[in-house]
């Protein structure tokens, strides 16, 4: 197993953008991970700051803390209550058990870097040749405790439309919470934001995550961009090789994930020993057919 990571915003730099918050509504519900919580926004005919270059003592908020801590085989909480998106009470473990899960923490009213979050992961999905409901599930949470399942439930439907395939439905879920349940997933994942009380927005990495059907932290996949290799080979590895099929196999045999740069990459003796292996084939496939023709010359011969 590999040892836990931090990942520092810098490396967040060009995706770690601060997702706006619906301008004009107070509200007292505190935020998950902060303790202040969002108490009023930032009115509408103001100026928005660029925080990621301001300096010193002129940025609100601390950029140090806006990180995701890779926590690989992490046990998520199942029991933690929340709401899907047609406003009936679940628990989180009712999404595990069967596949491997995909999760990506966003807040479904942010017009920036959590609908990028979203956009990647189905693009990837699109094309990794796993359905679904059937293979894995996607589970979407909303770290917003301002949000209902109204908010859920437009925003799925946004993505179903764009994944193109109603019939998956099923195995699409998008939630929503407690500050309470909210906190108790996001410090297990390590995901770490912030809300700034001077411009009304949650300030935040991105990122989605692979997750054992049994509720365990498996892959960590960062920025908005998803490699369809290997989200595919992610789920197939957390499946157990459950799902997928003998290419899948050979490859998570001759690859193997790095947590830091999160992508698979070549492992020389993975290679090498599958390349010895089809040597081997092929020779014995050769020495079988060389018999066989001897064997019947040889009848010919005889008769």
């Amino acid at each position: 197993m590999f040892p836990c990571k931090s990942i520092s915003a810098a490396l967040f730099a060009a995706t770690a953008l601060f997702a706006q918050g619906p301008a004009g509504i107070p509200s007292s519900v505190p935020a998950a991970g902060n303790v202040e919580g969002p108490r009023f926004s930032r009115p509408s005919n103001l100026p928005v700051q660029d925080l990621l270059n301001m300096k010193g003592g002129d940025r609100p908020v601390s950029l140090k803390e806006i990180t995701i801590e890779q926590r690989l085989n992490s046990q998520l909480p199942l029991d933690m209550p929340f709401v899907d998106e047609h406003g009936a009470a679940v628990k989180l473990g009712d999404y595990f058990g069967k596949r491997p899960v995909v999760l990506a923490l966003v807040y479904y009213e942010c017009p920036m870097l959590c609908t990028q979050i979203l956009n990647g992961m189905v693009r990837s999905a699109k094309v990794i040749g796993l359905t679904p409901g059937v293979d894995y599930d996607v589970v979407a949470l909303s770290f917003d405790a301002r949000e209902t399942a109204k908010n859920a439930m437009a925003k799925k439907a946004v993505y179903m439309k764009d994944y193109g395939h109603p019939e998956t439905a099923n195995g699409w879920h998008f939630l929503t919470g407690t500050p309470e349940s909210i906190k108790a997933v996001t410090d297990q994942v390590g995901f770490r934001y912030k809300w700034d009380a001077h411009t009304a927005q949650f300030a935040h990495a991105s990122a989605i995550y692979v997750i054992t059907p049994q509720g365990k932290l498996s892959k960590y996949f960062y920025g908005i961009e998803y490699s369809p290799k290997d989200m595919r080979l992610g789920l197939v590895e957390a499946s157990h090789n459950k799902i997928g099929n003998v290419s899948d196999q050979i490859l998570l045999f001759c690859y193997h994930f790095d947590p830091t740069s999160a992508k698979y990459t070549p492992v020389a003796l993975g290679i090498l020993r599958v390349a010895g292996a089809a040597t081997l084939l092929t020779l014995g496939g050769f020495v079988v057919i060389m018999l066989r023709r001897e064997h019947m010359q040889k009848g010919n011969r005889a008769s």
